[in-house]
């Protein structure tokens, strides 16, 4: 047998780039086992067990020691012979199909027999003088290691290898701001930028497109290859000044050093939180929580106005969602972890507002946008409803619906809706309830529903309260307000049918109802409304072939009737 005999390269058969073989992965087979690879005749038996659960992917180079056997025993070739291991990349026919198709299956360090059909071999023709037509072969195949290449983009414009693993599971998302080493060279080696130490957000990337790209695939201490093309470089035209000729092909070495976790507390993207020192396990303060927090806030220009817990002997302690500090600290603080240190930018409207705010080292000005820096030092969680018994359940629901009660009077229905949320929840299960206590739950669970359906009509989130007065009418078909609240939420989703229906049903019961009237005047208005807009829309359609806009009705505010504070 020739020493520089070149197998198992891939015949003619394969000379194309393989697709992913569709293949069935086996299950855990114990040493001595076999079983079929797919549906083509490749089988595996396993030899020796494999380390830890990760096998390589397409596109990864893959390291092997082999010896390749014919049925009847005959050897053909072997690396462990040569003394060398054999080197391919997995999944682009660079060698035959079975061994494509079977390697990918196999753990680090995992040594297994495969016995492969000539069709995914050498085929009808064989390799002559060594293998004949239409032969079965048998490996013996050791993975001995793997070094990942991943196309990034799935399009072939950034290879990635890794060189050196990195830290944990997390990836850059786009707010982050990552810092990195990198060094940059031509296909012929040529240097044309390097940086030990420098900080980007990940959105507004840095150098060329390819590096913000590549971080969000990486973890903390990575360090990879890149095979960048032209597309994620600097395309057809180069970059003259750092020495790249046009539609250069890059190879860049990148280190993720670190990064600083940047995310949006709101939906609204006013309150900013960036850490700059992680915290301790996973639990945070929920809502009624008391924190000790050290806290310096500064104006845009730096100007301190207010330090608390850092030259004093005790921490600024406060309870969260109590409306004890502004809102954007209230809603920043709950997402924090026991010492973890965070810069915070909130708007104008979670902070001081239009407002002149006289501070105690200086004054905010109306308007402005200020930033915390904050350390949560302690806290101490409000007592969740799976701590509590029967009665505390049931009075910490009534506590929050009352307090829901003064929220929403004083016109703040966001707030006074997350306490009949809280409430509800409380005794949302009550199978370890007393017949009398699930009495008063249900009396509770319906006035909080309603409640937080008048909450969501007075901020036009019709989907929702159409969504709480239902759950009242699975508990009580002829609640008359929620048949009513429901169908000015249809109203105002222009379900003007829907709406008939519910309000019809409300007078059954209620014929004298005032508000209900009043609501189907509303309600008949808006539907002569409707019927002369489509009348004169299909009129003038077919009149003059051409159809009018119809105007959007206008949002109808939550009618007289008032919020339950009975039960």
């Amino acid at each position: 047998m020739e020493d520089d005999f070149d197998f198992p390269a891939a015949g003619e058969m394969n000379d194309e780039i393989m697709d992913d073989a569709p293949y069935d992965a086996p299950t855990t087979l114990k040493v001595g086992e076999e079983k079929d690879i797919g549906n083509q005749g490749l089988k595996k038996k396993l030899l020796k067990e494999g380390e830890g659960w990760e096998t390589p992917e397409n596109g990864d180079e893959v390291e092997v020691h082999y010896t390749g056997t014919l049925l009847d025993g005959t050897q053909f070739d072997s690396s462990r012979d040569r003394g060398t291991p054999f080197k391919f990349t997995l999944g682009q026919g660079q060698v035959i199909k079975g061994w494509d198709q079977g390697i990918k299956t196999m753990k680090k360090g995992e040594n297994a027999l495969f016995t492969i059909p000539a069709e995914l071999a050498y085929g009808a023709s064989g390799s002559p003088p060594t293998i004949p037509p239409n032969a079965t072969l048998q490996f013996d195949v050791q993975l001995l290691s793997w070094v990942s290449v991943k196309d990034i983009c799935k399009d072939g414009g950034i290879f990635k290898k890794i060189v050196k693993k990195g830290e944990k599971w997390e990836n850059p998302k786009d707010l982050d701001e990552v810092l990195v080493n990198y060094e940059v060279r031509l296909e012929d080696g040529t240097l044309v930028a390097k940086s030990d130490g420098v900080e980007f957000t990940v959105q507004d990337g840095h150098f060329c497109p390819a590096l913000s790209k590549a971080v969000k695939t990486m973890k903390k201490g990575e360090k990879v290859n890149l095979t960048v093309k032209p597309q994620y470089g600097f395309g057809e035209k180069g970059k003259q000044e750092t020495g790249v000729p046009p539609n250069a092909t890059l190879q860049i070495t990148l280190e993720l050093v670190s990064w600083k976790s940047v995310s949006n507390v709101t939906n609204d993207k006013k309150v900013v939180k960036k850490i700059l020192k992680e915290g301790e396990g996973y639990e945070r303060p929920n809502e009624g929580a008391v924190v000790q927090v050290k806290l310096i806030g500064k104006l845009q220009d730096g100007t301190i106005f207010v330090k608390k817990g850092h030259d004093e002997t005790d921490l600024f302690e406060f309870k969260t969602d109590e409306e004890q500090v502004i809102d954007g600290l209230d809603r920043a603080v709950v997402t924090m972890k026991k010492g973890e240190v965070a810069i915070l930018t909130i708007a104008p409207e979670y902070a001081f507002g239009s407002e002149q705010s006289n501070q105690e080292l200086a004054v905010v000005p109306p308007n402005s946008t200020i930033n915390y820096e904050i350390e949560l030092v302690s806290f101490v969680k409000d007592k969740e409803s799976w701590d509590m018994n029967t009665q505390e359940k049931m009075e910490a629901a009534g506590k929050k619906k009352e307090e829901g009660n003064m929220l929403f009077k004083a016109g703040k229905y966001l707030r006074a809706s997350k306490r009949y949320e809280k409430a509800v929840k409380y005794i949302e299960y009550d199978t370890s309830f007393g017949e009398e206590e699930k009495k008063q739950a249900k009396v509770l669970k319906v006035s909080c529903n309603l409640n937080n359906a008048a909450c969501k009509l007075k901020m036009k989130d019709y989907k929702e309260a159409e969504k709480l007065c239902t759950k009242v009418l699975e508990m009580e078909s002829r609640n008359v307000k929620a048949l009513y609240r429901r169908a000015q939420a249809y109203i105002n989703v222009t379900d003007l049918d829907l709406a008939e229906v519910d309000i019809k049903k409300a007078l059954e019961i209620d014929p004298d109802n005032k508000d209900v009237k009043m609501e189907y005047r509303v309600l008949k208005e808006k539907m002569r409304e409707y019927n002369k807009k489509d009348a004169k829309f299909y009129g003038n359609m077919f009149a003059k072939l051409s159809a009018v806009d119809s105007k959007k009705m206008g949002p109808k505010e939550v009618g007289p009737m008032t919020i339950d504070s009975k039960a």
